[in-house]
């Protein structure tokens, strides 16, 4: 559960491509913050164009009791992975496209802020899933990282399918054939998972989506599994190019061999 902490310190991130409406927001954002009387910090990309103390990007999330991402989900999902366990609040202001995730509008950033700081909100606490890559013949885990979205298991050649087996809570659950496999959030449920034909989960249910990608089977349909599950995956193949990437949301792809496992939870 994410406790609300007076807030002292606000961190500001902007997209990545910094466009001149959303440094102009960020600055407008930043004064009002520095006649609050409150600490203002961000990366050295931006933060002398918006007045604000340099911190790296690793220290950015630790150091603030907020962070205010002005862009759109993408950025917000990139926010995400580095706050991790920390459980910072995030205020999405949206500049991007759809805004699923960056509810608040430019219009309406300046008031939020200031109830936020007033300690007039409430926390909307999310699920994130936890990956790791391990690979059969080597020690320890080949590659790791969090996703608020989704992890997704992709073939990587053309014309050939996936065998996955799945394990549930350390019980085999069932295997798909398919091109591969989404593992969501009730977050991510409304993303990729929604259309492989996956249901849209209530963000509070403690759940998670297995989405198979055009199954082989026509049985194998979307299913739920209880969050508290550990799930691995493991990637089965002939030696007929049957490799898969390992993708999570805004973030290029994790190469697995044939045997790798995938563990999320």
């Amino acid at each position: 559960m994410v406790v609300k902490e007076p807030i002292k310190t606000i961190g500001m991130v902007v997209r990545r491509d910094r466009p001149a409406k959303a440094m102009a927001l960020a600055a407008q954002l930043g004064a009002w913050i520095r006649r609050e009387g409150l600490e203002l910090i961000a990366s050295d990309e931006i933060a002398a164009e918006i007045g604000a103390a340099t911190v790296t990007n690793e220290n950015l999330a630790q150091r603030a009791d907020l962070l205010v991402v002005l862009g759109g989900d993408g950025t917000l999902l990139g926010v995400a992975r580095e706050i991790g366990a920390l459980e910072k609040p995030i205020l999405g202001i949206n500049l991007g496209g759809l805004g699923f995730l960056t509810e608040v509008s430019t219009d309406e950033a300046m008031g939020m802020l200031a109830r936020i700081v007033a300690g007039d909100y409430s926390v909307d606490g999310r699920i994130m899933l936890q990956a790791a890559v391990h690979r059969d013949g080597t020690d320890g885990v080949v590659e790791e990282f969090s996703a608020l979205n989704d992890v997704v298991i992709v073939k990587r050649a053309v014309g050939r399918m996936l065998e996955l087996a799945v394990v549930a809570n350390h019980i085999p659950f069932c295997t798909y054939r398919a091109d591969g496999l989404i593992i969501a959030t009730p977050t991510g449920s409304t993303a990729y998972a929604l259309s492989a034909g996956g249901p849209i989960v209530y963000p509070s249910l403690r759940v998670i989506v297995l989405a198979p990608i055009c199954p082989h089977t026509l049985s194998n349909r979307p299913v739920l599994l209880p969050d508290s599950f550990a799930l691995e995956i493991r990637v089965k193949a002939d030696d007929q190019g049957g490799d898969a990437d390992l993708r999570r949301a805004g973030v290029g792809p994790a190469r697995t061999d044939r045997h790798d496992r995938d563990h999320s939870r």
